[in-house]
């Protein structure tokens, strides 16, 4: 008897690329033995909803699409109780945990790399009765991801995300907020708050100067201070690029962070909308979920 695999499609991510290529990968998996149900998604969350109901009766579950349709079935499988092993094929604009994971970006090899990948145990993020797989940010920039238009990012690429970006500079807004972490508490003015699991986000590699590892129980955190002068905001800008030490710029590890604000603060996780929240409670959950990388990880 043959193995069974539910394969969800995003027809919308990316460029939808994946339509030129889909023949071709489903006749890789087909040789490989496995019977196959196909489900392109209808809307929001529908990959959440799928793999949450579904993934128990399968041997694999592959999904293609964007870092936020990673998201959906992760949050899917979380929710389904049941560690079936996810296969990733990248059709996104950035796919930030995929370069995480060093998966082909060509979506036939990526198809390759889930036959002849390896099952690696990764960490989960828990945000709130939500879960992000890479990152879970605030602040400036943030709501990037999710305000760009799918046109824009089809013809754009990472360059959406920074002209995007470029325009909010004239609206930067700080939030005075609580951190609560590795027996410490913390009050300041910060622009930008990033708990990341992940070492590319937005294209961009090596945003903070922690080593990340993708199964070790912890985040690496990354605060960005209010500049209150242009000179300092420049400085937190060179510290970014050239990834030295600043004041403006705290980074640390844990397994657990508590966030409070003097009013709510929205939240994106995984580049998509994850609400506004006066307080958030994010716990690491090693090694929770199982997803299929090249052997060379």
């Amino acid at each position: 008897m043959g193995k069974k695999m539910l394969f969800i499609i995003n027809p919308k991510a990316g460029k939808a690329q994946i339509k030129n290529s889909l023949l071709q990968i489903l006749n890789i998996f087909t040789k490989e033995n496995y019977e196959i149900v196909a489900y392109p998604t209808q809307s929001h969350e529908d990959a959440r909803r799928i793999t949450r109901e579904r993934a128990k009766e399968f041997d694999l579950v592959v999904c293609s699409g964007g870092d936020g349709t990673l998201n959906e079935v992760v949050s899917g499988m979380m929710e389904s109780k049941k560690i079936i092993p996810i296969g990733y094929i990248p059709a996104g604009t950035t796919n930030d945990f995929a370069n995480s994971l060093h998966i082909p970006k060509n979506s036939i090899d990526a198809a390759n790399a889930i036959i002849d990948g390896e099952i690696c145990l990764y960490d989960v993020g828990a945000f709130n009765g939500d879960y992000f797989i890479y990152v879970a940010a605030f602040g400036l920039f943030t709501d990037v991801p999710y305000q760009t238009k799918q046109e824009v990012k089809n013809v754009l690429g990472y360059l959406a995300y920074v002209l995007e970006g470029m325009k909010r500079l004239n609206k930067i807004k700080s939030h005075r907020v609580k951190l609560e972490y590795n027996d410490q508490m913390l009050v300041d003015d910060f622009l930008f708050g990033m708990i990341t699991n992940s070492n590319s986000i937005g294209g961009f590699k090596n945003i903070t100067d922690l080593d990340a590892l993708l199964n070790d129980g912890l985040f690496e955190v990354t605060m960005i201070k209010n500049p209150t002068s242009a000179l300092e905001l420049q400085e937190i800008i060179s510290s970014l690029l050239q990834e030295y030490p600043s004041e403006y710029v705290l980074t640390f590890k844990t397994s657990h962070l508590a966030v409070s604000g003097e009013e709510k603060i929205s939240w994106t996780l995984d580049g998509e909308f994850g609400g506004a929240h006066d307080r958030v409670e994010i716990n690491n959950m090693k090694e929770a979920i199982s997803i299929i990388t090249p052997k060379s990880v």
